[in-house]
């Protein structure tokens, strides 16, 4: 439980306005009375995060994310619920008490700090040994690629070795118990031999976080093992969508931009031949993690993926990724070379950095990537890729940048402007109702903003609770009109029943309020599961005859399996009168017509 007064942490929360913080790391747009974006927690292309400014809450419809700004902050930099408070606020310039943790909150960072001592004395294992006789593979690897000592050891690149247990057995030795090796992800387990290096005969990859401290590694094979490049797993201190290889350095970078390349190799040739802006995502798609980290030090990225149809396809799914986050994307074309690396080696620092300059506008690299599915000396294929380029150009939101995008497409592909608006015009609507229905958005009468009735959301308790919560969370008046037919007690055990306590006592004391709530879960780690509880979607209805209908099936079901349960547990004393007051229980719920 929070450990602060709840009127300091309600002072904390209320100067920290939850679309400021969000909105600090993650482009949001307006659309009614939320602002929606891209989810910073999983992938996906359209944005179904949705940050409420009245309720000071936010939830992702996609993945379940949710909570106040405590908690995102939580989750988003992965601090426990003191550091998540301490750094809201530093940010507000409240001055925090001396508080004493909890001997849970101290073994769990007791154990991260175990986690990173571990993974730096892995690294200096392994830069030790790539220096070895037994890492001359390696190094003469790394040198073939023309890496200088000097960057081998900026990077603290190493070798892994062909040990069978050989980094375990070191760590071992250093004092680093077998559940930190593990949680560090440095090894394998099986019942046939039991834990053993997870890296075999690898050039080592450091993976740090942007304070330089090691949380992960890549591992490329020596010869023809698979899988070339080996990862570490994801980590109590390594989460690889929301980390950039490089960006430890790059952040420092005074450039106005940066370049997102493809792997380690690339990045590490662009710093030593002096462009330290360049990173790279690990061993995965580029994500709105990343996008979203990178906007923290630049607004304009520079994508310099490989030069073959792989590449282009990487690029072609970065773009809008990066637009949805509020980044100015260009692409960076290399041929005749496959990547940096070559292209460097080949051409130079200085050429690079001209075609770093020149690096082309990404709708238009886009709209060049579509023009290859097309024969455009057909007719009717020059029409589908016009009526695809209507498309694009109608999912451009600011009306200005749209209307100039639309004149220079119809310039370079020689269309005539005003058949290619009336396009634009017809796709424009289907864009923004296309884009709604993904977000879950629907047309919401009143206040309340209930959606059309949908019987089957209603099949299973679970999913009544969470109805009705979020209903009575939303609208006081739906409280009071369900408080005189049900009690906590008949919302299931768990957080569902802690949920409908706090509304309850919070509406009788005058001081309801949901963020607030949340802060209680926020601090047992609890935060999801009770944001679901209070952000489930509720379906449009048409009168109000047909919400108070709404409102009493829910409550009536509701309560049927709060007597089931108590059915459940009864000691078997006088069965015949136990079954006349469950009879006349349901019968009673016959009677209920609820009045809002």
């Amino acid at each position: 439980m929070p450990r602060y007064k709840e009127e300091l942490l309600e002072e904390i929360r209320y100067r920290n306005d939850i679309v400021d913080v969000i909105g600090s790391v993650v482009k949001l747009k307006r659309s009614g009375a939320n602002y929606f974006g891209l989810c910073p927690f999983h992938n996906e292309k359209t944005g179904s995060f949705s940050v409420n400014r009245e309720k000071q809450m936010f939830y992702c419809f996609g993945c379940g994310a949710g909570g106040n700004v405590i908690s995102f902050v939580m989750d988003y930099e992965n601090y426990s619920f003191n550091e998540a408070v301490k750094y809201l606020a530093d940010r507000a310039g409240i001055n925090l008490p001396e508080t004493e943790e909890s001997p849970e909150e101290k073994r769990e960072a007791s154990f991260r700090q175990s986690v990173l001592e571990c993974l730096k004395s892995a690294a200096v294992y392994y830069y030790k040994l790539l220096y070895s006789p037994e890492g001359r593979m390696g190094l003469e690897y790394l040198k073939n690629r023309g890496l200088s000592d000097d960057t081998i050891r900026s990077f603290g690149l190493g070798y892994s070795g062909k040990g069978f247990d050989k980094a375990v057995t070191f760590l071992r030795k250093k004092g680093f118990d077998d559940k930190v090796i593990q949680a560090a992800g440095l090894c394998n387990i099986s019942e046939k031999h039991g834990m053993t290096d997870r890296f075999f005969n690898r050039v080592m990859f450091p993976i740090m976080d942007i304070n330089s401290r090691v949380i992960g590694f890549g591992g490329r094979v020596m010869g023809d093992g698979q899988p070339k490049y080996l990862n570490s797993p994801e980590t109590v201190v390594f989460d690889k969508s929301h980390n950039m290889y490089g960006m430890n350095v790059a952040r420092r970078s005074r450039k106005p931009y940066r370049i997102v390349c493809e792997g380690y190799m690339d990045v590490i040739s662009m710093h030593q031949a002096g462009f330290t802006e360049a990173v790279a995502s690990l061993g995965t798609a580029f994500t709105a993690g990343h996008a979203n980290l990178l906007r923290r030090y630049t607004k304009d990225v520079r994508l310099t993926y490989d030069s073959d149809n792989a590449g282009a396809k990487a690029a072609v799914r970065a773009i809008p990724v990066c637009r949805s986050a509020g980044l100015s994307a260009r692409v960076v074309h290399l041929e005749p070379y496959k990547d940096p690396d070559e292209f460097i080696k080949a051409l130079g620092a200085e050429e690079f950095q001209s075609r770093v300059l020149e690096a082309e506008n990404s709708f238009f690299f886009e709209l060049g990537y579509a023009e290859r599915s097309y024969d455009m000396s057909d007719p009717e294929g020059r029409t589908l890729f016009q009526s695809e380029a209507a498309k694009k150009l109608a999912a451009i939101d600011d009306e200005l940048s749209r209307d100039n995008y639309i004149s220079a497409v119809a310039s370079r592909y020689s269309i005539r402007e005003e058949a290619l608006r009336r396009a634009v015009a017809v796709a424009v609507p289907a864009y923004e109702d296309a884009s709604a229905a993904e977000r879950g958005e629907v047309p919401l009468p009143g206040k309340g903003g209930h959606g059309k009735r949908d019987d089957t959301a209603l099949s299973g308790t679970g999913m009544a609770e969470r109805h009705l919560l979020t209903w009575m969370a939303d609208e006081k008046a739906v409280y009071e009109a369900v408080k005189e037919y049900l009690a906590p007690e008949d919302f299931s055990e768990g957080t569902a029943r802690e949920m409908a306590v706090k509304i309850y006592e919070g509406y009788e004391k005058g001081t309801f309020n949901a963020a607030d709530i949340l802060t209680g879960f926020a601090a047992d780690d609890n935060a999801r599961e009770a944001a679901a509880l209070i952000n489930t979607k509720l379906y449009e209805i048409d009168s109000a005859s047909e919400r108070e209908r709404a409102l009493t099936d829910l409550v009536i079901h509701i309560k049927k399996a709060a007597l089931s349960r108590d059915s459940e547990k009864y000691d078997g004393s006088d069965p015949l009168k136990r079954k006349r007051e469950e009879k006349k229980a349901l019968e009673s719920l016959k009677r209920i017509r609820i009045t809002i």
